[in-house]
């Protein structure tokens, strides 16, 4: 065997250093799966819920097992893993594990504005899709949305609620001058690429003088939209419609895509459609991804990496399943600006930046 010319000599402080880097991430991605587990199975809700010695969020194996109707063996074995990865504490005297408050907030109320259970759901639908990714990234096609688990279509619906909660109407509307008066006294609203119909129902719910349309390319995501706008008792006020972002008809006051400019493969086309649809004096808002203009100050951020991995694994392969320029989770204001401008809008600004998003408001 001929030796590797000129191979660089091996630093070992920085080489166990990486390995245990690794071996860090390892361990958090195979716990991941667990995680999930939990959130499925309601052992998070349950541990929550559970009292032990007056202390809440506190089970031991026997309560926790019987109150989650999760066979014991398995709850021994998840307690304890969930334990050696900081999840839950362990009690050797008691043999109880607690679930502290906080920890609570992000693994087990769904309507905590720190949930982040559904980021583990979104993990194991893209696992399921790793095949279909690898043959995408070894011949250059892409992956359409509609071709992933579906899980990756329930658990970003849940994810993004969380912040559609928590933000809509408190920081990413106001922020764009009169559009919440706008908005309470009658307009006609657009939602491209609705989704499952998450932020159009929540916007339904406030302002009940508007009217709103969702549409989306993906039939069973407009199915599922369909069945929550019955849930939630505002089909006077909402309709779902399958299309994609340049064929919709009707004219609206205000068009919204809520984490989907980036998505698309045409993006410019898409923003062109929504503008020829604006009734006089309508706009488009954006919500988008946070981002900076360049790899060296995103690199800087402490959510890139959850937003490069989405990108890489979803937003990227299905633009390019549309033929499309692919801009990415992580394209920047002023690639996002430029695209509005290419549509023909005579204004586009960034009406709010916060750490996870920007809100763009165009129109003219």
């Amino acid at each position: 065997m001929t030796a590797q010319l000129n191979a660089p000599a091996l630093d070992f402080g920085r080489l166990e250093e990486f390995v245990a880097k690794v071996q860090g991430d390892q361990a958090a991605a195979y716990n991941a799966i667990l995680v999930h587990l939990g959130d499925r199975l309601g052992l998070w809700r349950a541990l929550a819920s559970s009292s032990t010695g007056g202390n809440q969020g506190t089970a031991t194996i026997d309560a926790l097992a019987e109150r989650s109707g999760v066979a014991r063996r398995y709850v021994q074995e998840w307690l304890s893993a969930q334990a050696a990865n900081g999840y839950v504490s362990y009690d050797a005297a008691s043999e109880a594990f607690t679930l502290s408050p906080e920890a609570a907030a992000v693994l087990s109320e769904e309507a905590s504005p720190a949930n982040l259970t559904a980021g583990f759901e979104l993990i194991a639908g893209v696992w399921a899709s790793v095949d279909k990714l690898a043959n995408a990234y070894t011949t250059g096609d892409g992956l359409a949305w509609h071709e992933h688990d579906s899980r990756v279509f329930t658990s970003v619906a849940r994810f993004y609620a969380t912040m559609y909660r928590a933000s809509l109407l408190t920081e990413w509307f106001p922020a764009v001058p009169g559009l919440i008066a706008r908005l309470e006294a009658g307009i006609r609203v657009l939602d491209v690429g609705c989704g499952l119909g998450v932020p159009t129902i929540l916007l339904a719910e406030a302002f009940p003088n508007s009217t709103f349309v969702g549409v989306d390319y993906h039939d069973e995501s407009i199915r599922q939209a369909k069945a929550a706008a019955v849930e939630a008792g505002v089909t006077d006020r909402v309709q779902f419609h399958e299309s994609d972002s340049t064929s919709y008809e009707g004219s609206y006051d205000l068009v919204l895509f809520f984490d989907a400019v980036h998505d698309m493969g045409d993006p410019a086309g898409a923003l062109a459609h929504a503008r020829a649809a604006l009734r006089p004096g309508g706009q488009v808002v954006a919500v988008e991804p946070y981002a900076e203009d360049t790899l060296e100050a995103n690199l800087e951020n402490p959510v890139a990496g959850v937003f490069y991995v989405g990108s890489s694994a979803l937003c990227v392969p299905h633009s390019i399943s549309e033929g499309g320029q692919a801009l990415g989770a992580q394209a920047g204001p002023a690639r996002l600006l430029a695209t509005f401008g290419e549509a023909g809008f005579g204004h586009a600004s960034i009406a709010v930046a916060t750490a996870y998003n920007l809100v763009i408001e165009a129109h003219g």
